[in-house]
């Protein structure tokens, strides 16, 4: 059973064919693979493993995927959209399928004038991430077509999410929840790192968990300098601080939840005062997620106040971030940012410095729908805690 509802999947390609209208391209290739799944998974509800592909839309709204004959039957029972086709480019390297139907670009060209006619221009999403070999296949298959960028295009029909996605998400910070619970009650001194990740990722998948938006981060003592250190056998010591994090996904949504916690059950006064500075820029960061707030401005408050105090030069990431298919991803609200905030969306704020020489690395972490009265918390189990 797919993740994607068909209406659901015919409003996404009813959008992307207004880009396709207004710039008058015939139809365009949505490229997808394991570590970049957002733009094929918004059409698909789906992407393959150990394979890529593209998602390939015509200007009158439908549509086949291109990939490789290992994922073909997956697509057909989990896809949103299920016709097919083979290429090499996209298969297992020096792998054979001696059963399949293998095709190339220049065969697919062909396909493509018999059924649309004429082919002058093509948009292309997400060239940027595609192997140089997948890039000029498809260039030279299409030779004598205008080759369009449509990346940007593509990706900001993701920004604004319908109340379909925010559903998924709630549920996702629902498990992140459990799972919180789950990873702080087994942090303990001498329990190893990757047995607090377990704890985690079994409530999640226990409770329905369709994926994670990252591999869960246990960070302890200085390997919280990492930033997002995934969780190894060292043993948790008396008197450190452990960071941790999870993003369990629903229907392919992330949810997430970010901590820096005592190992030995209370903080310490010099480690009150660590999440004292990591409280305050959360709740600066939060009074700016309303409507009409622009990056810059949401970023502002909490670098201000992390200079005031010395913190400055530890930040690696700013305060505030869109979740949505990928735990984060664009808009990012950074201190040269003039995205605008808007009701419908969904974000994060995640607060964390690293490379402190006493206290290494931490993070804050929850999420926000906004709404036209600011924002509203997908956890309040978490808003609560992170902004007493």
């Amino acid at each position: 059973m797919g993740y994607l509802s068909q209406q659901e999947r015919d409003i996404r390609l009813a959008k992307f064919q207004s880009i396709l209208e207004a710039k008058d391209l015939d139809l365009a290739l949505v490229y997808y693979d394991e570590f970049n799944i957002g733009n094929g998974w918004y059409l698909t509800g789906w992407c393959p493993q150990f394979e890529s592909g593209a998602v390939l839309v015509f200007r009158d709204g439908s549509a086949m995927l291109l990939g490789g004959p290992e994922s073909e039957p997956f697509a057909k029972l989990d896809s949103a959209i299920t016709e097919t086709r083979n290429f090499p480019v996209f298969m297992v390297p020096d792998e054979e399928y001696p059963n399949a139907t293998i095709t190339d670009f220049p065969s697919l060209f062909e396909e493509l004038t018999t059924k649309v006619g004429t082919i002058h221009r093509v948009g292309l999403v997400g060239g940027g991430r595609m192997p140089a070999d997948c890039h000029r296949q498809i260039t030279e298959g299409f030779q004598g077509v205008e080759i369009v960028d449509i990346t940007e295009d593509y990706v900001s029909l993701r920004h604004d999410k319908s109340a379909w996605e925010r559903e998924q998400i709630r549920a996702a910070f629902g498990l992140a929840d459990q799972c919180y619970e789950a990873m702080s009650n087994k942090v303990a001194p001498g329990v190893m790192e990757i047995e607090v990740a377990a704890a985690g990722e079994y409530a999640a998948r226990s409770r329905g968990a369709t994926g994670f938006g990252f591999s869960a981060i246990v960070g302890s003592g200085a390997r919280a300098n990492a930033v997002v250190p995934t969780a190894t056998t060292k043993r948790l010591e008396a008197g450190d601080v452990v960071m941790i994090g999870i993003a369990p996904k629903v229907q392919g949504y992330a949810g997430v939840v970010g901590h820096t916690l005592p190992v030995s059950g209370e903080y310490t006064d010099s480690q009150k005062e660590l999440l004292h500075h990591l409280k305050e820029v959360f709740r600066l960061t939060k009074a700016k997620c309303v409507p009409g707030s622009k990056g810059c401005e949401i970023d502002a408050p909490g670098r201000a106040y992390f200079e005031e105090h010395g913190l400055l030069k530890y930040i690696v990431c700013p305060f505030a971030h869109t979740i949505g298919l990928h735990e984060a991803e664009a808009p990012f609200f950074g201190p040269n940012s003039q995205d605008v905030l808007r009701p419908g969306m969904t974000i994060c704020i995640d607060v964390s410095f690293f490379g402190h020489p006493e206290w290494n690395g931490a993070r804050i972490e929850t999420g926000y729908e906004i709404t036209e009265n600011g924002p509203v918390p997908f956890s309040p189990m978490m808003d609560k805690l992170l902004t007493e």
